[in-house]
């Protein structure tokens, strides 16, 4: 037998995983690295948050991402020099972790490598009959196992796309795994550049849960805050509190029909980015909105179609809601969210033993585990796969 697939056939069979799940987000704030400890699979799996950290990128990476990133028309030589630089690069950042956290390269047994996206494309945005959904993420996993010596999976978006799906919201397998209860409604809401939901019904049923893209979770406000006050993101909302909603750009903003389009759905930067705000000031005769203004109207917005996603789609009685993702430590975005469902509870994800911060990348280094030791669930009309490519280090 082949030596790694030797090696992969050992980890596969160990009763207990060290895995390392890396997010990198479309927000492109930093590369999220979680240690985890997973013993099982399925609706059986135990998993522990050994360490995380979230290593902020440098003004040079995030500029050179954003020359390819979520755009039709891009240097096909930056886009593949990028492809093998991030790939290393996330090696040479899991490899600092490690040596910070003490902990030796030949305990980890998996690397669980999401990339970075480039670009979504589900069928429904892009309207070419002839082409099906996709999307593309790159940071090549080949390159981060052979710098790190650790056998990586990577690209797991793929396969849900072949399957059948948009390749979004992948959150729905772990939100299942790990955030369901029976005998409580939840709602796992990720607000991250995009912001996505899973439903979780009390009875535990696998035909009643829904996961799926709402819309814009920080991508606007991050993108207003970069172009108005060269800020990467409003910190704890100090910009949103100083100012007030405009009405008419919020309407506009909001007069769009991706917001009526059923459940589930996917979208990205794409769609929402500051064309979409322009056009909107266009339409409501709101160009001399004044920045700080701006932002606060994005946040309003931002939580609006996220909390009006929620009730149309459910019942808020007795609904509980755990937020993750960037957009748990705004706490203008929070306190809108809240005075819009103000029959449901609304509290951070860490009170389910999933850190905010980290979620994503722990779900990615649940994947996995699932692909190494799991079996493929059904979950409602959910492709019913299991994800990820293997890249071995020799």
């Amino acid at each position: 037998m082949n030596s790694n697939v030797q090696q992969l056939f050992a980890i596969a069979q160990k009763k207990q995983k060290t895995i390392i799940g890396l997010m990198s987000g479309t927000s492109l704030d930093g590369l999220d690295v979680a240690l985890c400890r997973f013993s099982g699979s399925g609706m059986q799996t135990k998993f522990e948050l050994l360490e995380f950290e979230t290593i902020v990128y440098d003004d040079f990476f995030r500029e050179e991402v954003r020359r390819v990133f979520s755009k039709k028309m891009v240097d096909l030589e930056k886009l593949t020099l990028l492809n093998a630089y991030i790939g290393s690069f996330h090696g040479e950042l899991v490899l600092q972790c490690l040596e910070k956290w003490q902990v030796k390269t030949v305990s980890v047994d998996l690397i669980a490598s999401h990339g970075q996206t480039i670009y979504h494309a589900p069928k429904h945005q892009h309207q070419q009959k002839n082409y099906p959904n996709a999307t593309l993420q790159i940071g090549d996993g080949d390159h981060l196992a052979v710098k790190t010596g650790i056998i990586t999976v990577s690209d797991f978006r793929q396969k849900h796309l072949a399957a059948g799906g948009e390749g979004a919201p992948l959150a729905l397998y772990g939100d299942v795994i790990l955030g369901s209860k029976k005998g409580e409604n939840r709602i796992l809401l990720n607000i991250g550049g995009i912001a996505n939901f899973t439903f979780l019904p009390a009875d535990a049923s696998f035909t009643g849960i829904i996961s799926s893209d709402i819309g814009p979770g920080n991508t606007l406000i991050d993108a207003a805050c970069r172009k108005y006050f060269n800020l990467p993101f409003d910190a704890d909302a100090k910009i949103a509190f100083s100012g007030k909603t405009d009405p008419e750009l919020l309407s506009a903003l909001k007069d769009h029909p991706f917001f009526a389009e059923t459940l589930p759905k996917s979208t990205g930067p794409e769609l929402f980015n500051l064309d979409f705000v322009a056009i909107a000031q266009v339409k409501s005769s709101t160009q001399n909105i004044s920045p700080k203004d701006l932002i606060t109207t994005l946040t309003v917005f931002t939580a609006q179609i996220l909390a009006e996603g929620i009730l149309k789609n459910f019942s808020a009685e007795g609904l509980r809601v755990f937020v993750s993702g960037g957009g748990a430590r705004n706490p203008f975005l929070l306190q809108t969210l809240q005075k819009m469902l103000p029959k449901n509870s609304i509290q951070n994800s860490a009170v389910l033993g999933l850190d905010a911060d980290a979620k994503e990348a722990v779900l990615f280094a649940l994947l996995a585990n699932e692909a190494v030791a799991g079996e493929p669930i059904t979950i409602n009309q959910n492709p019913a796969v299991l994800m990820g490519k293997f890249c071995f280090p020799k």
